[in-house]
């Protein structure tokens, strides 16, 4: 007996039915999960004082995603993330996520002033040598 056979027609729409719902369900709680978690750092970064503080960056990275379009064929695009990680005065280390302008001013070995906000990067106003 076939699939639609041993369920009918009505069946098998109900199937697909709960599983479609299912789905949405799934990517309701992933939107949400993340929407809260982008809130809540903004939120945290927000409360947090504003601080400049002697520092040395120390290291700069990017990552570049890729995206296809929806059939993984014909259209495609990248998106780049700048970071550069600096050692404050206390020899902590942070690791701040910059515009792509900021992180082109920016060279490894710079010392100067970090101003941030929580995990917010703020500037980097460089030492005169």
């Amino acid at each position: 007996m076939t699939m639609i056979g041993s369920f009918g027609m009505g069946g098998l729409q109900s199937v697909f039915s709960v599983l479609f719902a299912l789905g949405f369900l799934v990517f309701l709680g992933i939107f949400l999960a993340v929407s809260i978690r982008i809130l809540g750092q903004w939120n945290k970064n927000n409360r947090s004082p504003r601080l400049t503080v002697g520092a040395l960056v120390t290291a700069k990275r990017t990552n570049v995603s890729r995206h296809s379009g929806a059939d993984g064929v014909g259209h495609t695009a990248s998106s780049t993330t700048y970071y550069a990680t600096f050692e404050v005065e206390s020899g902590d280390r942070m690791e701040l996520q910059l515009s792509g302008q900021d992180y082109g001013l920016l060279a490894e070995g710079d010392r100067g002033y970090l101003t941030f906000q929580g995990s917010r990067y703020l500037g980097f106003e460089r030492e005169q040598q």
